[in-house]
């Protein structure tokens, strides 16, 4: 798809609104729920205070440069890495194609293993209805069911009713069905856990939950990892990979401000997790206990155990598993959308044969993964994904240059971006992209 090729020819969002919402969708996910609140507890305000100058940076400069990117080039990541190595000579277009495959496998693997755990959000959404994930007594047996649900094909029902889903939504196109579900199901997230953070609030012992998230501990500034996970947290949480932030951008009028769409993504990231957080460490709180668990065990084990014993703990249970699952999927849609629309701009397939294809592809991949989901995850997260947004940044910024940078970033504006931008986006975000990918592999991971 070449870069002059506008909406009218393309499927697009109908608003600025639908746009931000979708970005914000696709940036509200797990680890804003089960992972930030972890980090919280761990270094308490110490951690929000790095966390949020790592946001500021990476917001301004890699969440505004990937929307741009893919306005500019109308496409994906295959067309505007191509888009971009065309600028040097059009014989390297293809050369650039190639590479903007990585970043768009790395979108379809992610999706892969994202769609293992929306089917278990599924599952115990369903559970929270019917009372049956509140039935075990002891945090073994709830440690047990969990275990059983995420072993090989031990979901697999919940797992194809979650794809279901998402590619019901994904064939109605992106402003009919991504930017619907997204202006209903991100508003009802932030609505059901501000509701939830008000509630654990009025709940005896929360205070100390507060106390002890926001209290800023001078020896934490000690510690490096400290900066290695708030690094990390902001990087993934963003959603930058090359891929999802990109096409989504591909989609945006020409009439809007990325700058002000990519500031606002972040402001409302960081208040998604600042509300798990709210919700999640003071309800700890309640019980005496520490928060010392992140990850699944956190949301399926933990939380449930925690759940059983507060009051209403079923009607608290059912609204954080149903706004869980809306991030979920919000997460899930702009994932698939990046190897869906590479099958419609690049083969020329309709958009029902290429959600056929790429959902006949999830559902066999994802049911045959589900007992190593998480050295998938671990892989695609450490490698893939920071590789991607350093493609991207190497793409836009050094093979395209500056002046296609400025370009990109102004449309929309009332005012050109400033000198300021392209130095920021250049070498400050290239770094840090370099730096969550060589501190993933040397620690294994930095989430």
């Amino acid at each position: 798809m070449g870069k002059n090729e506008t909406l009218e020819t393309r499927d697009g969002f109908n608003s600025k609104l639908g746009f931000v919402l979708a970005c914000i969708g696709s940036a509200v996910g797990m680890g804003n729920i089960w992972l930030f609140p972890y980090r919280m507890a761990t270094y308490g305000g110490s951690f929000l205070l790095v966390y949020l100058v790592f946001d500021l940076l990476i917001g301004l400069s890699g969440v505004i440069g990937e929307m741009s990117f893919g306005r500019a080039a109308r496409s994906g990541p295959i067309g505007a890495f191509g888009t971009a190595m065309a600028s040097r000579g059009e014989r390297r277009r293809h050369a650039g194609e190639v590479i903007g495959a990585i970043p768009m496998l790395g979108a379809l693997m992610l999706a892969i293993g994202y769609s293992v755990v929306v089917g278990w959000i599924f599952k115990y959404t369903f559970g929270s209805f019917t009372g049956s994930v509140l039935a075990p007594v002891e945090p073994g047996e709830f440690g047990a069911a969990f275990g059983q649900m995420a072993s090989a094909f031990g979901n697999n029902l919940w797992l194809i009713i979650a794809l279901a889903v998402n590619f019901a939504i994904m064939n109605l196109g992106i402003a009919a069905g991504i930017e619907k579900a997204n202006k209903v199901m991100i508003p009802l997230f932030y609505i059901m856990f501000i509701g939830l953070a008000i509630y654990v609030a009025f709940q005896p012992g929360a205070g100390a939950g507060y106390q002890w998230m926001f209290t800023i501990r001078p020896e934490a500034f000690k510690d490096p990892m400290m900066y290695v996970y708030a690094l990390g947290q902001s990087f993934f949480s963003l959603s930058l990979a090359g891929n999802g932030t990109i096409i989504y951008g591909s989609y945006l009028s020409d009439k809007e401000d990325t700058v002000s769409s990519a500031v606002t993504v972040a402001v409302f990231d960081t208040c998604a997790a600042m509300l798990a957080a709210l919700v999640i460490i003071p309800a700890m709180a309640t019980t005496g206990a520490i928060l010392s668990e992140s990850g699944p065990g956190l949301m399926f084990i933990s939380l449930p155990y925690l759940f059983k014993s507060m009051p209403g703990g079923q009607i608290v249970m059912i609204v954080f598993f149903v706004a869980v699952l809306f991030a979920g999927l919000t997460s899930l849609v702009n994932l698939f959308e990046a190897p869906i629309a590479a099958l419609q701009d690049h083969m020329h397939l309709s958009r029902l044969k290429s959600v056929a294809i790429v959902g006949l592809i999830g559902v066999v991949v994802s049911v045959c993964i589900q007992g190593i989901v998480s050295p998938w995850m671990d892989f695609v997260s450490i490698y893939v994904c920071p590789l991607g947004a350093a493609l991207a940044g190497i793409m836009f910024a050094w093979v395209w240059g500056r002046q296609a940078v400025e370009d990109a970033v102004s449309v929309g504006r009332k005012h050109r971006i400033g000198k300021w931008y392209y130095p920021l986006y250049k070498y400050l975000f290239c770094v840090l992209t370099a730096a969550v990918f060589i501190l993933g592999a040397v620690n294994g991971g930095i989430g």
